[in-house]
């Protein structure tokens, strides 16, 4: 893989996207916009989040959120896991193939809708007049196909119905667009693997990283905003090897000891109390282990998983357990992201790249998984968010539960509900007084009081969804 290529790119799209963000924020602010006449629900969010959030992180949120999206269709593009080019143009050809396609009237009606069918139709036909009918209609195009990709990786392909939309950079189309730098990045020999969204978010962020620390020795604190740019490193993959062969691997060769599993271990290293020669006999080492009957018992949970390195590795040597116990292959990636795999995260943006990498490591297993399921299936993946209480939310009476039934505290549940308001900056060290089954049934009892209560105040409503989202 040419990492330097990959970092090259992943720094001048950041500078780049940033700079077109910024232009089109002024655009669409201004007094007099079309925006503000056509989309005023979006530039009310937009507004509202720029106080909340400031200028600043609603620029880098939207810059990544395209860089993001860009570069995942990229990678589905050149591994054929999308139907048609969205980004990538068919062979000897320049604009991509999805707008190739609808040049000659050709439009997935799966993937898009026929409102916006014939809005694309008009502009490229010339029925409806703009300066930029190719790059207009494009836009239409890429908007329509990450909601149709929405409901397959919700975490990465939200619905665009909002100031995101406006704010995408205009010039997608020519030899010198942020789309032609990806291409050129992103070669089929870097999407090979899907390691490489890993490196592209870490060199996408080396520069931020590199400004925190400049900061830091000026005596500047690192903010919570910050705290991912400054703890970002990608896992090596012989250290992702080692540790996951020598945890999961070794936990499933105790319990299978006639298992062949080993010989695709490179880093599996054996203990001295092991069996002199593999494959083991049951009952020869003298060790304590957690004793496994069935593939779907094994968990494994990476508390700070970045963009999945460890996971996407602990997937390949599930799929070869499960391989090896008879299940058929269409039923495997399903069990494991359903079963097998966590990961706990406080960078929402590295939580999207660990879900897709686990997504494409799904679907490389298995062609037909983006057909949509009735449910889709969403990987374990926990971005922990700050949550805060007022006081009037958690005050005397506004949280007695029924202490007998569900062996829960009060002082702890007030412990446990204030805890999150460091969610953003501890992560997966935060340590809850409450146990699992405790936190289960309060979940359970909490819903059902609500269901009681379809109709709450906002206040309420608010409050309902924060303690929802601990």
């Amino acid at each position: 893989m040419d990492t330097s290529r990959l970092k090259r790119f992943a720094q001048y799209a950041r500078r780049y996207l940033r700079e077109q963000v910024t232009t089109k924020l002024g655009v669409v602010l201004a007094e007099n916009s079309a925006a503000r006449r056509e989309n005023t629900e979006a530039i009310h969010k937009l507004t509202e989040n720029i106080e909340v959030s400031g200028k600043e992180q609603v620029i880098e949120q939207v810059a990544y959120t395209w860089f993001n999206r860009f570069c995942a269709l990229r990678f589905m593009d050149s591994n054929r896991y999308t139907s048609i080019g969205v980004i990538s143009p068919a062979e000897g050809q320049f604009q991509p193939e999805i707008l190739a396609e609808a040049k000659m009237g050709h439009i997935d009606e799966d993937m898009v809708s026929a409102q916006i069918q014939g809005q694309i139709f008009d502009l490229l036909s010339g029925t409806a007049p703009s300066p930029d009918a190719q790059g207009e209609a494009y836009r239409l195009l890429i908007v329509a196909v990450c909601n149709y990709y929405y409901e397959v990786m919700r975490y990465l392909f939200e619905r665009i119905d909002d100031y995101t939309e406006l704010l995408m950079p205009d010039d997608l189309l020519s030899g010198n667009s942020i789309l032609a730098y990806t291409r050129e990045a992103m070669t089929p020999e870097n999407c090979q693997s899907v390691e490489v969204i890993g490196w592209l978010y870490q060199f996408y962020i080396s520069e931020k990283k590199d400004e925190v620390f400049a900061a830091l020795k000026k005596n500047k604190k690192i903010t919570s905003e910050n705290i991912p740019a400054a703890t970002q490193l990608f896992t090596p993959n012989w250290i992702v090897r080692y540790l996951v062969e020598n945890s999961l691997g070794r936990l499933w060769m105790l319990n299978r000891p006639q298992s062949r599993l080993f010989e695709q271990m490179d880093y599996y290293i054996k203990s001295e109390d092991d069996p002199p020669q593999p494959p083991f006999k049951r009952g020869e080492s003298d060790q304590e282990y957690l004793k496994i009957s069935s593939p779907e018992e094994l968990k494994i949970c990476d508390p700070a998983c970045g963009s999945g390195h460890i996971l996407v590795y602990a997937f390949e040597l599930l799929y070869a357990i499960y391989e090896e116990e008879g299940y058929a292959a269409n039923e495997i990636p399903k069990k494991i992201l359903t079963h097998n795999l966590y990961g706990i995260e406080i960078d929402e943006r590295a939580g999207s790249l660990a879900a897709f990498a686990l997504t494409m490591k799904a679907r490389e297993k298995y062609r037909r998984f983006f057909r949509k399921p009735i449910q889709p299936i969403q990987p374990n993946i926990c971005v922990l968010k700050k949550v805060e209480f007022e006081e009037w939310e958690v005050g005397s009476g506004k949280w007695e539960v029924d202490n007998k039934k569900l062996g829960v505290s009060h002082d702890y549940l007030l412990h446990d509900l204030h805890l999150f308001e460091e969610a953003d900056n501890f992560g997966a060290l935060l340590r809850p007084k409450m146990s699992e089954e405790q936190i289960a049934n309060l979940r359970d009892y909490f819903a059902n009081l609500w269901a009681k209560n379809p109709n709450p105040s906002l206040f309420e409503h608010k409050t309902h969804e924060k303690v929802t989202n601990i």
